[in-house]
């Protein structure tokens, strides 16, 4: 079976909603940042559906025993914010997401080249088996630093099929570069925008995210 990388813009209208608010220029800094976090959190909901390992048991109520589904605890579950933009999602991530370990990932694009470099790895040097990560990074550009990102996990022994890569703002570039190279991929975003300009920036997009959502 010949593998394809699924792209999913959930319709629900709160990620409109907050996608909106993100959009707009004039949203302050405080408001952009709650805007992030709650696109963070039902990007995070539509992404693990289906997704996350459970466990049936059963439990006893006040009245009877009755049959329960939980999520399994013996398999690992990783969140991995691209810093420093992925911090936004991060912390709506971990409310649908909680039991999960948190590696964090420095990466900064030259402006000229629009290549990225990484200055924080923490990633461990191998990842155990069936570890199931989930990727935060607002916006998937010219597709430079979600590339460097999976390049670090897939040599540290990630499946590529167990990660998820939720997204504010999508761009075709980067979507197609982790395509070709990934196809086994799934992501998660509140919306595909047309392209980029001239300085790698998704347009219409939103702009920085990670100024607007820092006030730097």
């Amino acid at each position: 079976m010949t593998l394809q990388m699924r792209i999913y813009v959930p319709p629900h209208p709160l990620i409109k909603h907050w996608l909106g608010v993100a959009r707009d220029a004039q949203t302050p800094p405080v408001l952009f940042k709650s805007a992030m976090t709650e696109l963070g959190r039902w990007l995070t909901y539509e992404a693990v559906r289906e997704w996350l390992p459970t466990i049936e048991t059963t439990v006893q109520t006040p009245l009877a025993d009755c049959p329960a589904t939980f999520v399994n605890p013996e398999v690992p579950l990783v969140v991995v914010p691209i810093l420093r933009a992925g911090l936004a999602l991060l912390e709506g991530a971990q409310t649908v997401m909680p039991l999960a370990s948190i590696y964090h990932l420095g990466l900064v694009r030259d402006e000229e080249t629009l290549e990225p470099s990484c200055y924080l790895n923490k990633f461990p040097a191998q990842f155990k088996e069936q570890t199931r990560v989930l990727i935060c990074d607002p916006m998937l550009a010219t597709g430079g630093s979600i590339m460097a990102a999976m390049a670090e996990l897939t040599s540290r022994g990630i499946d590529p099929a167990l990660v998820r890569i939720i997204s504010v703002v999508a761009a075709p570039p980067a979507l197609q570069r982790l395509s070709v190279t990934y196809p086994g991929l799934n992501v998660y975003t509140a919306t595909i925008d047309e392209g980029l300009n001239s300085h790698g920036y998704i347009v219409p997009g939103l702009g920085d995210a990670g100024d607007r959502a820092f006030g730097t």
